[in-house]
Formats: C-alpha cells, structure tokens, sequence
C-alpha cells in the first residue's frame, strides 16, 4: 500500500518536473525572441564558472542514458547578447533567464565574478512581469550590489 503511493508521488513529481523544464524552455525562446528584436545578437552561453578556481570552464553536458537526451545549453548565464554601442566598440552582456526573477547563492557569486572579471559589462535577470505576457529585465548589479 505505501509503495503504490511513493510510485504515484515519484509519478506525480516526474510530470511536474517536464511540465516545468517545458515551461522554463518556452520562457526562455521567448526572452531570446524579445531581446533579437530589440536589436541585441543573442547566443547560448555554453561556459560555465568555476568558483574553487575562479576561472571560467566549459559547461559539462547533460546526458541521460535512458531518454537518449542531451542538454547542450548548461551555461552560466544563460545567453550572451552583442550590440554594437558605437562605431567602433560593441556591448556584451550576460543574460540568465528566471521566471522570478531570484538568484541564489551561488548564481550571485558567477555574476560577480563575471562582472568583476569584466567578461560582461552587465548581467540581466529575465524574469516574468506582473502583467502576462511580458518580460521584466532587471540589472544584476542594481538589484544586488546595491548594500
């Protein structure tokens, strides 16, 4: 009886778990979608930082050996963004999509070292506004370097 119950909980988790991973996905396209239209050239960020050695690495893959899946896309931030800012020089930033907008620990550690290590100018938090349907960027360094 209680194994057919943990069977139904690990079955319940398991369809919240894609539900949410296909939701993240969708958020992302469109954030990528939003930001290509107002001019920025968007990528995945596929390097990753490494914290024990204060350097930025390739970000491993993710394979699964029973779906056959593979994630290319584990970077920390999500998407690099260029645009050309004048003439001659170009603004590069990171951005790393959140549907709440929150970071955690770690996550605030890789930005400050990105920004201190000066391999993006800013880092942007994507998240969901209020309003549905709409984007709300916020500037990492305003919403947490700001103590």
């Amino acid at each position: 009886m209680n194994e057919k119950r943990l069977e139904e909980k690990k079955l319940k988790n398991s369809i919240r778990g894609k539900k949410s991973r296909a939701a993240g996905a969708r958020f992302e396209r469109k954030v990528r979608k939003d930001l290509e239209d107002k001019g920025w050239l968007i990528d995945k960020w596929t390097n990753n930082v490494d914290l024990e050695e204060k350097r930025v690495v390739k970000a491993k893959r993710k394979y699964n050996p029973y779906l056959r899946a593979l994630a290319v896309g584990t970077g920390f931030p999500d998407f690099i963004g260029i645009k050309k800012a004048t003439k001659k020089y170009y603004e590069i930033i990171g951005i790393e999509v959140k549907a709440n907008g929150w970071l955690d620990k770690e996550e605030k550690e890789k930005c400050k070292f990105l920004l201190e290590k000066q391999i993006f100018s800013r880092i942007l938090i994507a998240k969901k506004a209020k309003k549905r349907g709409q984007i709300e960027y916020l500037d990492f360094k305003e919403r947490y370097l700001n103590d």
